[in-house]
């Protein structure tokens, strides 16, 4: 064991100084491999953080949606469009929550643009008429005071929930909790806050809203005719279960409305959460690209140390040919000459472990994610190096190995 630590020892000593003398060759060389270890070490970080921001909107979009709209019908040639019929009723999202078992909880919902105005102050936003169950449905917090109850449902309460946004431009940093804004002309008491959400997958401000119970928003806001619903938020019991929820609740709302074989819908069923999914493979499919293309830069970089190391042993034929002459075995030339390339490969992947730490930083502020180095992403990139290095200098390792003393020793 102490013989073949010395001998390792003497041989990575032997190919620091070869690769010593030829400093600038070493260096350039060095280099395609620093930029293939830190294009891999990147890539992946980069892969990875966005498959985590992806599904971190996914978590925050709300819990197995089954989104179940008004409208869109073909009526006379025109196109309603979302929200263009008053055909879903509280009747329907009650006859879903009886008759599908797949979902788990629901809330019907009314919604529409508001203008409210507090004090010298006023902002137009959006408004949703919900029960209690729409913040656990959509996984949403009150940071300050509390939430509407069915109580509050029940007795048609005028209680608000503001989001972020509209805290900010009415109350700036006061506590808004108990505080009274006006709408429609009516007084409304803020009784909580809810926490921040950021922009949708759409691209709005899902801080730029105020909830209210749905019969507030019926009575005081749409007006007293018929009470008809913009959409039914509903959330199903497991992931798995939302397409065949959606089946049910199709299968349910066409008999409900009469809807004949081969008519159109007079309502539409979103699932937000492929638009991410779409978003998380397509995320997945370009790092998996973006990682072939690091992998390549490896390659390339390890045909550059091919090149140096073939050049390397016609520079030193008479060197090879004496250590051959005094008794040096083919093994230890091979040794020596593979050695040098898995030192050039290996300091080439340690410096681009170093480079892609210190692009780390600008690159999440560029992209706007948190950007986090995987401990496998480096280990990776490190086998990956001296998998090149050892590959790039078993060629010219044989050359050296083979070489004729005689001839070698005749050489200029």
């Amino acid at each position: 064991m102490k013989r073949l630590s010395l001998w390792t020892d003497i041989t990575c000593r032997e190919a620091v100084r070869a690769l010593l003398r030829h400093k600038v060759r070493s260096g350039l060389t060095m280099l395609g491999n620093l930029v293939g270890t830190a294009s891999v070490v990147l890539v992946v970080a980069i892969g990875q953080a966005g498959k985590e921001q992806a599904e971190d909107t996914l978590q925050k979009l709300g819990d197995n949606l089954v989104w179940v709209e008004a409208g869109s019908r073909n009526r006379a040639g025109i196109r309603t469009g979302s929200h263009g019929t008053t055909s879903l009723t509280l009747d329907d999202a009650e006859a879903i929550q009886r008759e599908v078992p797949l979902i788990r909880s629901l809330s019907p919902q009314i919604d529409g643009n508001l203008l409210v105005i507090r004090a010298g102050h006023n902002w137009t936003t959006r408004y949703r008429g919900e029960t209690p169950e729409y913040l656990s449905i959509r996984k949403w917090d009150v940071v300050l005071g509390a939430p509407f109850t069915q109580e509050d449902v029940e007795q048609t309460a005028r209680k608000i929930l503001i989001g972020q946004t509209v805290r900010e431009q009415l109350f700036g940093g006061e506590n808004p909790v108990g505080q009274i804004v006006r709408a429609k002309g009516q007084p409304f008491e803020v009784i909580g806050v809810l926490g921040p959400k950021g922009q949708s997958p759409d691209g709005r401000d899902q801080d730029d809203w105020v909830l209210l119970p749905y019969t507030t928003a019926h009575t005081n806001l749409r007006g007293k005719g018929p009470l008809w619903l913009d959409d039914v938020l509903c959330s199903a019991i497991s992931r798995d279960a939302v397409n065949p929820a959606i089946d049910d609740i199709v299968a349910l709302l066409r008999q409900r409305h009469f809807i004949r074989a081969g008519e159109e819908d007079d309502f539409n069923i979103r699932r937000p959460d492929e638009v991410l999914k779409a978003q998380v493979d397509a995320s997945n499919t370009l790092a998996g690209l973006l990682l072939c293309l690091g992998l390549i830069s490896l390659l390339v970089g390890g045909i550059g140390i091919m090149n140096v190391m073939l050049a390397s042993v016609a520079q030193r034929t008479k060197e090879i040919g004496i250590r051959l002459a005094v008794g040096a075995t083919s093994g230890a030339v091979r040794a020596q000459f593979i050695g040098e390339a898995v030192m050039l490969s290996l300091v080439g992947g340690l410096a681009g472990i170093v480079a892609s730490v210190a692009a780390s930083s600008p690159i999440a502020d560029i992209l706007g994610w948190p950007i986090s180095l995987s401990g496998r992403a480096v280990l990776v990139a490190v086998v990956s190096s001296v998998c090149v290095g050892v590959c790039s200098g078993l060629y010219p390792a044989h050359r050296a190995a083979e070489l004729d003393p005689i001839d070698a020793l005749r050489s200029e």
